[in-house]
């Protein structure tokens, strides 16, 4: 089973080496160790045809072809600007995860699996039409036996052992690409694709999903102006989630919307305000905010659905993410320039003075000379060029907000051109930058870091009595890591074996010429006169030097 599990995969991998040469991507396999897995003849195709397209564009074609889980993986992409150039995340956000959907015996049966139940026990009206369809699931709209409406939301069949699959190729391509991942810039691929998995993974556990309904629920209960649907979490498993079900028209439905005589600006305040109090208020936000996914009730209210993607922020990088707004928008590239780096994470950066002229040019480009045609998505798309240029390891949630308000600038110009989406971010990123300051916030801070300093105390002298007790016994070890000496190493054993052939060599010639002067037989000599011993000797020693003579040679 193991090896057939083997032989499948190697089988899938050499079908991704070929789909990246159909597109001509022949350095990513002749640079790596993937070129040991296809014959050199696959290499010889006409890519004339593919070569017309850009590169971004050639990598959108080559994770078409790959199938659902890679497009995904390009789709998380998209919104690392931290990792990928500008071009390649316009591409990979081009992308579309278009699968049909399955069939309604498959669902029937997924469902009273699930449930434990026959399914008209379960509901007393079931649509057989989906309302939609992904890759992993679909919904279908359901009435249960007590009268509520509520969609099912259904794991697609084989979805998740697919994915597990699609995973562990994306890691042995992953392992087998690094030195060139590398040689362009992405220093961490495997922590990329590790953080893919986790996202990925809770997916597909639709009582994640359950939980986050609930949570968005009890944070938005006072809130007038916005809905979350109820979970009903009795019924949610793994792959199958029951909530409430509910209508309305998209947010960027602007005849509906009028005909309700709801006011459009009304509306997109209100649906700025619910996304900028999550961010900044929770620290956790609904991540996808496309106009599918924002839906308006004839009474005004707005709907959030599709929680499978949130964004969290802790308190500390609101503060920052708050004083780097609150820096942009009194023009002050040095402030932005220390906030920005303060929620990087352990980032290596030293030359301020470069990242805060690039702010201070995006300040001055958008801001003091008062374009007013400057939109958050330009903002958003210079100061992500910014990161990717000076290599900042931002928390993917920043981005998650950028994107989100980006997509929340597109819907607003749709309903009401005149609301602009900064000005409205400013009374919350002043407020917050405020209640960094607060009493409560500082005496907090004070209590954690007098906390620290208590138990370093404590622990100090104990610590102490510790090294000293090792260094008086004599066990006291200290481990040395050299950096960069690895080739040097190398050398040294290379020359090391290197000795020992020559030794052996040196052996063969001596011993041979020994037996040469031996009373042997005729019978057991060659053709010249020469024992068949000295010349087995003769012969291994020639081939050895010609080994030492066209062997590799290691260089430091």
């Amino acid at each position: 089973m193991l090896f057939s599990t083997k032989v499948k995969n190697i089988q899938r991998l050499q079908q991704i080496i070929k789909i990246l040469l159909k597109y001509g991507f022949e350095d990513v396999v002749s640079t790596t160790s993937l070129k040991r897995f296809v014959p050199i003849d696959d290499w010889k195709r006409d890519n004339k045809p593919v070569l017309k397209f850009s590169r971004a564009e050639r990598f959108r074609l080559v994770v078409e072809e790959l199938g659902p889980t890679f497009i995904k993986f390009a789709q998380t992409l998209s919104n690392r600007p931290d990792i990928l150039p500008q071009d390649l995340i316009e591409e990979f956000q081009k992308l579309q995860d278009n699968v049909p959907p399955f069939s309604e015996e498959e669902a029937i049966a997924i469902v009273e699996k699930e449930t434990g139940m026959n399914l008209n026990d379960f509901v007393s009206f079931f649509d057989n039409k989906p309302l939609g369809a992904a890759s992993i699931g679909q919904v279908h709209r359901a009435r249960l036996k007590d009268g509520k409406d509520v969609v099912l939301k259904i794991q697609r069949p084989g979805a998740y052992e697919q994915i597990l699959t699609d995973l562990r190729l994306l890691k042995e391509f992953v392992k087998h690409t690094h030195a060139f991942f590398l040689r362009h810039g992405l220093l961490n691929p495997d922590e990329v694709v590790e953080t893919f998995e986790e996202s990925i993974v809770s997916e597909l556990d639709y009582t994640i999903e359950a939980k986050n309904l609930v949570q968005f629920r009890r944070a938005n209960k006072d809130k007038d102006h916005v809905h979350i649907p109820y979970a009903h979490l009795e019924y949610t498993t793994k792959k199958l989630l029951v909530m409430e079900y509910v209508s309305g028209c998209k947010i960027t439905d602007v005849r509906t919307i009028k005909s309700w005589g709801l006011s459009l600006k009304d509306v997109a305040t209100s649906g700025m305000n619910i996304y900028l109090d999550q961010i900044f208020e929770q620290g956790f936000f609904h991540a996808d905010p496309h106009p599918g996914n924002v839906l308006v009730r004839p009474d005004g209210k707005i709907i959030l659905i599709d929680f499978g993607m949130i964004g969290r922020l802790s308190k500390y990088q609101r503060f920052g993410l708050a004083n780097f707004l609150a820096s942009m928008s009194r023009n002050d590239a040095r402030g932005m320039a220390l906030h920005l780096r303060r929620i990087a994470k352990e980032t290596d950066h030293e030359d301020s003075k470069a990242l805060e002229q690039d702010l201070n040019n995006m300040v001055d480009r958008y801001y003091t000379h008062g374009n007013e045609d400057a939109t958050m998505a330009e903002v958003t798309t210079a100061l992500q060029e910014i990161i990717y240029k000076h290599s900042l390891a931002v928390p993917g949630s920043i981005f998650l907000i950028l994107r989100a308000l980006a997509i929340l600038e597109g819907i607003i110009n749709v309903i009401s051109p005149d609301l602009e989406v900064l000005p409205e971010i400013e009374p919350y990123a002043k407020k917050l930058a405020q209640e960094q300051f607060s009493f409560k916030n500082l005496s907090s801070d004070f209590y954690y870091t007098f906390y620290q300093l208590s138990s370093l105390f404590y622990n100090l002298p104990m610590e102490v009595r510790y090294i000293l007790k090792k260094t008086r016994t004599g066990k006291l070890s200290i481990n040395i890591d050299h950096k960069g000496l690895e080739p040097l190493i190398q050398q040294r054993k290379e020359a090391a074996s290197n000795l020992n052939i020559v030794i052996l060599i040196s052996a063969l010639l001596v011993t041979s010429a020994l037996i040469m002067n031996a009373p042997i037989p005729y019978s057991s000599r060659n053709f010249l006169g020469m024992p068949f011993l000295s010349t087995i000797g003769f012969l291994s020693a020639f081939f050895m030097i010609i080994y030492l003579v066209i062997k590799p040679k290691n260089k430091i």
